[in-house]
């Protein structure tokens, strides 16, 4: 090996440790020595170094190289004869009078590694590596098949050949496991394994497989207590682990000659176990293997302990966000609805996402929409007080403009709660977070009506639905946009739009068409391609299913809900309007309107109540409001009778006194049948009755 030239004022006999260094002349004669290398040759300083001197000659031609390695034996004194590897370089330094440069030598002699020596060496090698991989790669997932999996593969095939981690069946799924009191009580699940190539573990249980029972016995017992059980032979293990020898290959793999295996263990619980097997690798595990590997496990079991929290915690936050959202499936007489939920990640970010579809008076239906901007119970918790509010709101039949400010208000009056309660908490020294306040909301509502085949839709801060016509090209609606809900003081404006019979509307949240790092128009872009090249025909669980998954980002950072609705209307055969004058002589004329028409529908049995209905609603109609009253019956699995007039005045249900010669007609109408209400209209109001229809329609 060529060392670079050293030029010096005079000998060198600085050492390095472990390092011997001697200093000879042109004739090998020492003319200096560390005290290291006293203790590995005989070379006193002025006389020849006998084991050196060979050395010389062949470094010291001009053609050759100016430094190498050779090997020479060791002096008995250091305990028997050891191979010293040794590195010659020449040197030069002035003669004394200044006559020329004499050529001296170092060199620099280190006891040779032995075989057993460089194993060890590599042995530790490997047992630091595996201490640093683990400590920088374990704890960082909360998924614990994910974490299993980088165990296994951390193990192998450094420090084993094959590796296998099985976990507590109810750890798996977020719960805590049981006490077990001896290792047949242990009810495992591998969860993960690696192997070297070079070996084959084809008997050995599979992932995913239950590991069957095994008898309490001595060997197992330490795992019970947190403890590693070191098997340098495998043929002991064999002989007392106390199975069916027929099982034995799923325990067990062929060829393996030492094992260690060390429970998961966690506040005093077995999560899972870890097993490290050699075939291959010609050492056994030892003390110091066990050591190392009761170290990596550890840092494993906290980190299965908080991935099993984090799931049992994810997993009740998605149940709470399911059980807040209606049936995926819902079939009215104004549409058939499909909607799909999916968290963030494939399920890791639960977040206030959600879709709603509303039952309103008249075969009405309402479809809603919204995001709640953040993840986690707070935004479940968030999403649960505006869902609520809004069929709330929806039950007093409001339109869409108006519904949408009072949630507005609704939302600002959350804000200013938070903002209370944080103060008060921060005047009085708690450190404790006040329930959060619902910001950066978005929502959209829409009321469609089969009767009319119209839609009425007001948006706050929410993208347009996508409409696609049985026969046409999928558009996004021109919905007037509205600022998010929270801001306060700007009203949101109501868009009216007809849809045909058979026409489809998609309801979603921007979490489908947005990504990472992504433009929202082009993920909306590619949802309106999606309805365009999807099959029309499919059932709409297919359909929707179809869209969600090809249009949503692989790697989304939100939530995303998508509502289908394919739209019904009611056959004008379930649907008979009048309009009648302000003329009190005409409500016998009603009377007569609405009989008829039942007897043509077959509902004679409901006659005499609807014709009571009509008559009291029509009578206080032309009576208190004046003008033209409209008579509407609708047939469907109830029987509507609806009167509207051009008042904008609130009927009130009262209870009339003895003395009273009027004000029980709302009350009689409120008692005969099964529903009733009002709602407002551009040109007054409605008021609306529903009573049960028994056999199935005509």
């Amino acid at each position: 090996m060529r060392e670079p030239e050293h030029r010096g004022p005079g000998p060198a006999t600085a050492s390095v440790s472990g390092t011997a260094a001697v200093v000879l002349d042109g004739d090998g004669v020492v003319i200096a020595r560390s005290e290291r290398a006293a203790t590995l040759l005989e070379c006193s300083p002025g006389r020849t170094c006998v084991p050196l001197l060979g050395m010389l000659p062949r470094a010291g031609t001009d053609a050759g190289p100016v430094g190498y390695l050779m090997t020479v034996p060791g002096d008995d004194h250091v305990g028997g004869k050891v191979p010293l590897v040794c590195t010659v370089v020449r040197l030069a330094a002035h003669t004394p009078g200044g006559e020329g440069t004499a050529t001296q030598w170092l060199v620099l002699v280190t006891p040779a590694e032995t075989a057993e020596e460089a194993a060890e060496r590599d042995a530790r090698r490997r047992r630091t590596g595996l201490s640093q991989a683990a400590a920088a790669g374990i704890g960082t997932s909360l998924d614990v098949i994910e974490l299993a999996e980088t165990l296994v593969n951390l193990l192998v095939p450094d420090f084993a050949d094959l590796a296998t981690v099985d976990i507590a069946e109810n750890v798996l799924v977020g719960d805590e496991p049981p006490h077990f009191h001896t290792s047949g009580d242990v009810r495992l699940r591998r969860t993960a394994a690696a192997q070297s190539p070079e070996i084959s573990a084809e008997d050995l249980l599979a992932v995913g497989e239950a590991l069957p029972a095994v008898t309490d016995s001595t060997l197992m017992r330490p795992l019970m207590e947190g403890l590693p059980v070191l098997v340098p032979d495998v043929a002991v293990l064999q002989a007392e682990l106390g199975v069916d020898p027929r099982a034995l290959p799923l325990f067990v793999p062929s060829g393996a000659h030492s094992s260690v295996a060390m429970p998961l263990y966690a506040r005093g619980l077995i999560l899972g176990c870890v097993t490290v097997w050699r075939s291959q690798l010609p050492s056994a595990f030892g003390e110091e293997d066990a050591a190392l590997l009761k170290d990596v496990v550890s840092r494993a079991a906290l980190g299965v302990d908080n991935a099993r929290r984090y799931t049992k915690e994810h997993r009740s936050v998605v149940t709470l966000q399911r059980s807040l959202l209606p049936r995926s499936a819902l079939d009215s007489a104004a549409a058939e609805t499909v909607g799909v939920y999916q968290p963030a990640g494939g399920g890791s970010g639960v977040g206030g996402d959600w879709f709603d579809v509303i039952p309103l008076p008249s075969l009405r239906v309402a479809f809603v929409v919204g995001d709640v901007v953040g993840h986690g119970l707070d935004a479940t918790a968030a999403m649960a007080r505006l869902r609520t509010a809004v069929q709330t709101l929806a039950d007093l039949d409001l339109d869409p403009g108006e519904l949408l400010t009072h949630l507005d208000d609704l939302v600002l009056g959350f804000s200013e709660e938070q903002m209370t309660s944080e103060s008060h908490a921060e005047h009085a020294g708690r450190s404790e977070r006040s329930e959060p306040a619902v910001l950066g909301a978005t929502c959209l509502y829409a009321v469609y009506d089969p009767v009319t085949g119209r839609c009425a839709t007001a948006a706050a801060g929410h993208p347009p639905p996508v409409l696609l016509p049985p026969d046409g090209e999928p558009v996004f609606l021109r919905v007037t946009p509205g600022p998010p809900l929270g801001v306060g003081g700007v009203p949101f404006e109501v868009t009216e739009f007809g849809v045909r019979p058979g026409s489809m509307l998609a309801f979603f949240t921007d979490g489908l068409v947005e990504s990472r790092g992504g433009d929202i128009e082009e993920g909306m872009e590619r949802l309106r391609g999606s309805f365009a090249g999807a099959d029309p025909g499919l059932p709409l669980d297919e359909l929707s299913r179809a869209v969600f998954d090809g249009v949503r980002p692989q790697e989304s950072v939100d939530d995303a809900a998508l509502l289908l609705a394919r739209i019904h209307a009611l056959p004008p055969d379930q649907v008979a309007e009048w309009e009648l004058e302000a003329d009190l002589s005409l409500v016998s004329r009603a009377r007569e309107l609405v009989v008829g028409q039942l007897s043509e529908w077959q509902l004679d049995e409901l006659g005499f109540v609807t014709e009571l209905v009509a008559s009291e609603l029509v009578t206080n109609a032309i009576r208190y409001a004046g003008g033209p009253v409209g008579l509407r019956l609708i047939r469907d699995r109830v029987l509507v009778c609806e009167v509207s007039d051009t008042s904008s005045t609130q009927p009130r249900l009262r209870r009339a006194r003895e003395t009273d010669e009027g004000g029980r007609g709302l009350f009689l109408v409120a008692q005969l049948t099964d529903r009733w209400g009002c709602r407002f209209t551009g040109t007054g109001k409605t008021i609306w009755t529903e009573q049960p229809i028994g056999g199935a329609l005509g």
